[in-house]
């Protein structure tokens, strides 16, 4: 256990957090999503897990060490409904909740069709499956920067 970081993030996560660099995009993924088989083609390489959470834990685990990317318009995005690109179900209602809490402002997330969804995945640094098992609980975070102290 480490103070003051969730014990949600174990060392395989930390490390790819670390790891990262401003732009580098990070997955969270549902326990439908092909995470293996796109993890393998990403920067990283491998699967990393956080089980037995819902995405919306996950994200805000992630976003109290992350920063996300305050440069761009689409930092957070999420996976579209098959034939309702607009409808936001409850888990991605809680993860926005996650991510507007981290942020300490409302960042609506963007969207991403589901097929696009599949390839944007096979580009990012890595992939991080949950125990989420609603429906479309996949979402894409673009990594910020830490400023320096004043």
């Amino acid at each position: 256990m480490l103070k003051g970081i969730s014990p949600l993030l174990n060392a395989d996560v930390l490390y790819a957090l670390r790891a990262m660099g401003h732009g580098d995009r990070l997955i969270v993924a549902d326990a439908n999503f092909p995470s293996d088989a796109i993890a393998r083609q990403t920067r990283l390489g491998r699967l990393l897990r956080i089980d037995n959470v819902t995405a919306a834990e996950a994200v805000a685990a992630i976003l109290s060490v992350m920063p996300l990317d305050s440069f761009i318009d689409d930092a957070a995005a999420r996976m579209e409904i098959v034939d309702a690109p607009n409808e936001i179900p409850p888990v991605q209602q809680e993860v926005q909740k996650a991510i507007d809490a981290a942020e300490g402002k409302s960042l609506p997330m963007a969207s991403i069709e589901r097929f696009a969804f599949y390839e944007h995945a096979k580009s990012a640094y890595c992939v991080v499956q949950t125990g989420e098992r609603r429906f479309y609980g996949c979402f894409s975070f673009s990594k910020g920067v830490v400023p320096p102290e004043a």
